[in-house]
C-alpha cells in the first residue's frame, strides 16, 4: 500500500508527462453531489483528509489543502506526515486557489484539472481567472491511472420505481413539462446530470449515495425520446418494464459521452452550468448551440404538489414519535445507574427509534449530537471513536433527520440535561426562539425573496450584538436531498422568489465557543394566505405552514423576554404537537409529552 507522499510523487510524475505546473484535485463527483460515493473521494486518497469540504492543489514541490473552518482541527490531525499543507480558506488572509496560482506560477504555464469534477460555470470561472495571468487550464484525469489498488467501485444498489402515490405526478407528466421548457428555448435536447433531478424526473430511487435516495446515472432528454444512462445490473425486470412503459430507453452509464458526441451538429442543447460538468459540455459537437440555463427540473422539483406535502406531514408525525421516544429515553433512562453515553451512542439510539417507524429508509444526513462546547461546532459529526461522553448536565444540540417514503425530515432541538442553567444560556435560547417564531409567523407578498426575510430571524440577537454565519433556511427535497435549491433564506442575494409549495428550514442559532450551541429548527412550507378585509390591494400574500412536530425545551426560555403573542404562538404550537402525536404514543409516552407541551 502506498503512502500519501508516494502518491503525491506519482501524481507529480504524471504532471510532468502532461506539462502541468500544477494540478487541482476537486472534492466532488461528476454529478456535483453534496454527498458522493467513495469511488470519487480522490481528495481523501491523495491527502488522507476525510472531511467533506476539500480541494487539493499539487505543484512540483508542494501540496496544499483548502478547507473551511469546520475542518481545521480535523485537517491538522489527518495531514500530519503527508507533506500536504493546510490552507484555511475561511481566513481573509488566505488566497483562493486561483489567486495562489496567479501569484506563484509563471506566465505560459499550464494547470491541470479533471473536467468531470468541475461544473461548467466553475470551470469557466477558473479558466478566466487564470487567463488574466497568462495561465492555461487543461483537462486530464490524472487520478484514475494512479488510483487502481483498492479503489471502491461505483455503487450499484437496486433501483426501484417511486410510486405515484408518493410522488404525486407521473413520469410522463414531468417529461412533458420539461419538454415544454425546451420548446420555449428552441432546444432539441437537454443534459441532466444532477442525481436528485434524475430521481425526481423519472420517479426512481436507490441508495447509491449516503443519506440521499438517488441513482447514479445521467439523462439525455430529447423532444422525441429520453435515454437513461445507468448500470443495467441495478435494474430488475419490473423496473425495466416501468421505464419502457414510460418510453425511456437504456444505455450504459459510460456511454453518455459517445451519445452526446453523436448528437446532430445543428442541435440546440440545454445544460445547467451550475450543475452539469464541463466534460459533458465538451463532449457535445462543437457546432451545437449550448444553452446554459437554470434547470427547469430544479425549479419544478422545489414546488411540492399536494400529495408530496401531505406525505411530508405524515413523515413529520412518524419522526415526531421517534423524537418523543428518544427525548423521553434521554431524560429517564440514558443516565440511569450512572450510565454515561457518548454523543455517537445518542445518535445510534435516535436511529433505533426512527428505524421503528413505518417506511423509514435512512437518515437524511449524519446526526449532529453536540454536547456542551461541541454544540458550538456548526457541522459537528460525532464518531464511534472519540466522541464526547455525555453527562446529565449542560446543553445538548441535536440536529437530525430521516428519509421516509412519504418525505424528508430535518429538525434541530436544543435541550438542557441538568444542573443550574446559566443566565446567558437562557438568553441565547430565547433570542433564537424569538427569531425562529418571527420567521415562522410572517406573511409576505408574492414576489418576495428569501434574503428579504432573513433579518426577521436575526433581529433579537442583533439587538444583543450577536449573529451567526450559516444560512437561516435551506430548501428541502421530498424523499430526496435534505438540502436543495433554488430557494433559501439567507443573507446572500438569491434572485429566487419564494413560491407556494417550497419547503425550507427555519433554523437560527447562537454559538458560544467551548460552552454551548443553541439552534432551533423546524421545516416550513409556503402556502397562500386568504385575503383579509383589511388588505388594501388585490395582491396575494403567502405564509409558512410549520410541518415539524416536536416540543421546545421551555425550561430554557427566559419568560420575561417573550411577548404575549410569542407565548400564545408557543402554546398553540405545543397544543398542536400534543393533539397530533399523542394518539400515536403509548399512554405513558403521551402523558410525558403532555407535560412537555404544557402551557407556559
Amino acid at each position: 500500500m502506498t503512502t500519501i507522499p508516494q502518491r503525491l510523487e506519482a501524481l507529480r510524475a504524471l504532471m510532468r508527462e502532461h506539462g502541468f505546473a500544477a494540478y487541482i484535485v476537486a472534492g466532488t463527483d461528476p454529478h456535483n453531489s453534496e454527498y458522493m460515493a467513495d469511488h470519487w473521494k480522490s481528495t481523501v486518497w491523495i491527502s488522507g483528509f476525510k472531511g467533506e469540504a476539500a480541494t487539493i492543489l499539487v505543484t512540483s514541490d508542494r501540496a496544499f489543502l483548502w478547507t473551511d473552518s469546520r475542518y481545521y482541527l480535523q485537517a491538522g490531525i489527518e495531514l500530519v506526515g503527508t507533506t500536504v499543507e493546510l490552507m484555511r480558506e475561511s481566513d481573509i488572509t488566505t488566497p483562493t486557489i486561483a489567486q495562489w496560482l496567479c501569484d506563484n506560477l509563471k506566465a505560459g504555464e499550464s494547470v491541470g484539472v479533471d473536467a468531470e469534477m468541475f461544473t461548467i460555470n466553475a470551470y469557466n470561472s477558473l479558466c478566466n481567472e487564470l487567463s488574466r495571468s497568462s495561465l492555461t487550464l487543461k483537462n486530464a484525469d490524472l487520478i484514475s491511472p494512479l488510483w487502481t489498488e483498492g479503489r471502491p467501485a461505483i455503487p450499484a444498489t437496486p433501483t426501484y420505481e417511486y410510486k405515484v402515490e408518493y410522488a404525486g405526478e407521473t413520469t410522463m407528466s414531468k417529461l412533458h413539462r420539461v419538454r415544454e421548457v425546451m420548446t420555449k428555448n428552441k432546444a432539441q435536447a437537454m443534459v441532466i446530470s444532477a442525481l436528485d433531478e434524475i430521481a425526481w424526473l423519472l420517479n426512481i430511487r436507490a441508495l447509491d449515495v449516503d443519506y440521499n435516495p438517488v441513482v447514479i446515472s445521467y439523462v439525455l432528454l430529447e423532444t422525441d425520446k429520453c435515454t437513461l444512462f445507468i448500470n443495467k445490473h441495478k435494474l430488475s425486470e419490473a423496473v425495466c418494464k416501468y421505464l419502457t412503459d414510460n418510453h425511456i430507453s437504456l444505455k450504459d452509464y459510460s456511454e453518455i459521452f459517445a451519445s452526446l458526441a453523436a448528437l446532430p451538429a445543428d442541435y440546440s442543447v440545454m445544460l445547467d452550468g451550475a450543475r452539469v460538468n464541463r466534460a459533458l459540455y465538451d463532449a457535445l459537437p462543437a457546432a451545437c448551440k449550448k444553452i446554459n440555463i437554470q434547470s427547469p427540473v430544479l425549479v419544478f422539483k422545489s414546488l411540492k404538489n399536494d400529495i408530496e406535502i401531505e406525505g411530508e406531514r405524515t413523515a413529520m408525525k412518524r419522526d415526531a414519535v421517534a423524537l418523543t421516544r428518544f427525548f423521553k429515553w434521554l431524560e429517564e433512562e440514558a443516565f440511569a445507574d450512572g450510565k454515561r453515553p457518548t454523543e455517537y451512542e445518542l445518535s445510534e439510539k435516535l436511529h433505533f427509534f426512527r428505524a421503528e417507524q413505518k417506511n423509514f429508509v435512512v437518515e437524511s444526513f449524519c446526526t449532529i449530537a453536540g454536547y456542551k462546547g461541541n454544540g458550538a461546532i456548526v457541522h459537528y459529526e460525532p464518531t464511534a471513536e472519540g466522541s464526547a461522553v455525555v453527562a446529565p448536565e449542560g446543553m445538548l444540540l441535536l440536529d437530525s433527520g430521516g428519509q421516509y417514503l412519504e418525505g424528508t425530515t430535518d429538525i434541530t432541538r436544543t435541550v438542557w440535561l441538568g444542573g443550574d442553567i446559566p443566565e446567558q444560556a437562557k438568553l441565547d435560547y430565547t433570542y433564537v426562539l424569538k427569531g425562529h417564531i418571527a420567521l415562522a409567523d410572517i406573511r409576505w407578498p408574492k414576489g418576495t425573496r428569501g434574503n428579504q426575510l432573513d433579518a426577521l430571524a436575526k433581529q433579537y440577537m442583533w439587538q444583543a450584538g450577536i449573529t451567526y454565519g450559516h444560512g437561516t433556511g435551506h430548501g428541502v427535497g421530498h424523499f430526496l436531498g435534505c438540502h436543495e435549491g433554488p430557494q433559501n433564506v439567507r443573507t446572500d442575494m438569491n434572485p429566487t422568489v419564494l413560491k407556494e409549495g417550497n419547503i425550507c428550514s427555519d433554523e437560527p442559532g447562537i454559538y458560544r465557543t467551548d460552552k454551548w450551541g443553541v439552534r432551533i429548527e423546524n421545516l416550513v412550507v409556503v402556502k397562500p394566505v386568504e385575503k383579509t378585509a383589511a388588505a388594501t390591494t388585490d395582491d396575494s400574500f403567502l405564509c409558512w405552514e410549520t410541518l415539524t412536530l416536536c416540543y421546545y425545551d421551555t425550561q430554557l426560555i427566559e419568560m420575561s423576554l417573550l411577548s404575549e403573542h410569542e407565548r400564545e404562538w408557543i402554546n398553540n404550537y405545543h397544543q398542536r404537537v400534543y393533539n397530533e402525536i399523542s394518539p400515536l404514543l403509548s399512554h405513558e409516552e403521551a402523558d410525558w409529552l403532555r407535560h412537555k407541551t404544557a402551557k407556559i
